[in-house]
């Protein structure tokens, strides 16, 4: 992630001096953090638009209170924001307080007075077993193309692997002697996760057939490459699993997190502990791993619906 990831928008007028200095000191908080291009894109918006609100009414940094923030926080719900927007755009807003105060650049952070709306709670989408068997079985693994989504799909949903992740795995990052996979994680941490036994045959067919027919003769580390050699991104990973969702004909939009819900809940349904599953999905916190509980409650409240005489 570059340092000018957070002040790349056009704005008319200029930021302040003030607000440019602000917006830049976050960017480089994120790239010391390590933290993910889409998360700096996002505070590059948030604050961006936040700091012309504030200089429309003669506002710099320091002079920011806990009220104006709230009052920015109306406003955004009478222009219809939802709730998790909103609640979004004041995370940028603490973590932007929260630099310019480590600096010495303002006296407290306003943000942490000011209370985010509450979203209602989004259980994630999850695939049964047999629209994974579907998806899976739809790819034909007969060009290089398609031995690599084969690969790509069973360690996302095998070893519950962000997308981020897959794309930043390196050939050496896998350890067939050992079964497992090194994880670069959120923040630049490193998890160990095993590799099961589908997803051990497919990565090894893609190594030995497909990786070195999309290499085009020059050298790169990337796990896994893209049709002119290089490493893929995000991007190509949500394009490709969409596609074969839709040849799978499977309902609605699949997006890689879903196959990382996935990996979670049948987990949780085969009996296991959920702070395993915490430490194999890289969750800082347990209560990020909580929801899958809900989801399990979710699904057996639906169960106990519609089977029980007396439900």
């Amino acid at each position: 992630m570059k340092k000018s990831a957070i002040a790349t928008e056009d704005t008319i007028p200029p930021l302040s001096a003030g607000w440019t200095q602000a917006l830049e000191l976050v960017a480089d908080d994120l790239h010391r953090r390590g933290s993910a291009q889409q998360t700096a894109r996002a505070y590059a918006s948030d604050l961006s638009q936040f700091a012309r609100w504030a200089m429309d009414i003669g506002l710099e940094p320091i002079e920011v209170d806990a009220r104006q923030l709230r009052r920015y926080a109306a406003s955004c719900s009478e222009r219809e924001l939802a709730p998790a927007s909103i609640a979004r755009k004041l995370a940028a807003l603490r973590a932007c307080f929260r630099t310019l105060l480590e600096h010495g650049l303002v006296e407290q952070n306003p943000a942490e007075l000011v209370t985010a709306p509450k979203a209602a709670a989004k259980l994630p989408r999850v695939l049964k077993r047999s629209e994974l068997a579907a998806l899976l079985d739809r790819i034909p693994a007969s060009t290089a193309l398609e031995v690599r989504d084969r690969a790509l799909i069973e360690l996302a949903y095998g070893s519950g692997l962000r997308a981020e992740e897959l794309v930043s795995a390196s050939v050496d990052s896998i350890d067939f002697d050992e079964e497992q996979i090194r994880v670069e994680g959120k923040g630049s941490k490193t998890r160990i996760v095993p590799l099961g036994e589908y997803t051990r045959l497919a990565l090894a067919s893609y190594l030995e057939r497909a990786r070195p027919a999309l290499t085009s003769g020059r050298e790169e580390s990337a796990l896994f490459l893209s049709k002119s050699g290089r490493r893929l991104q995000s991007s190509d990973v949500r394009r490709r699993l969409r596609l074969w969702a839709r040849a799978a004909e499977l309902p609605g939009r699949v997006h890689p997190h879903a196959l990382r819900h996935s990996f979670a809940t049948h987990l949780l349904d085969g009996g296991a502990d959920l702070r395993a599953i915490q430490e194999l999905l890289g969750h800082e916190h347990l209560s990020s791993t909580q929801i899958y509980t809900r989801v399990e409650a979710a699904r057996l409240r639906s169960a106990y619906s519609s089977s029980h005489p007396r439900a």
